[in-house]
């Protein structure tokens, strides 16, 4: 356990002190953010809010096509 905590303690210094360790964990950080605001858009159900928006405006927009026809 020891030796594990040594190697992740001089993995994080590395990661600290390298311009490219640093941008990589950015793009990290918005990835995070885009992955959070995805779901929060859409949700982690079939049934989110975005997801009943557009099956009720493809039903209205299939119903007027319907109705033209």
């Amino acid at each position: 356990m020891s030796s594990f905590h040594a190697k992740a303690t001089d993995a994080l210094k590395r990661l600290r002190t390298e311009e490219d360790g640093v941008v990589s964990f950015e793009y990290v950080i918005v990835a995070a953010c885009m992955v959070g605001a995805v779901t929060a858009a859409f949700g982690t159900s079939a049934g989110g809010n975005v997801a009943t928006v557009l099956t009720s405006g493809i039903s209205t927009i299939v119903a007027a096509i319907s109705a033209a026809v």
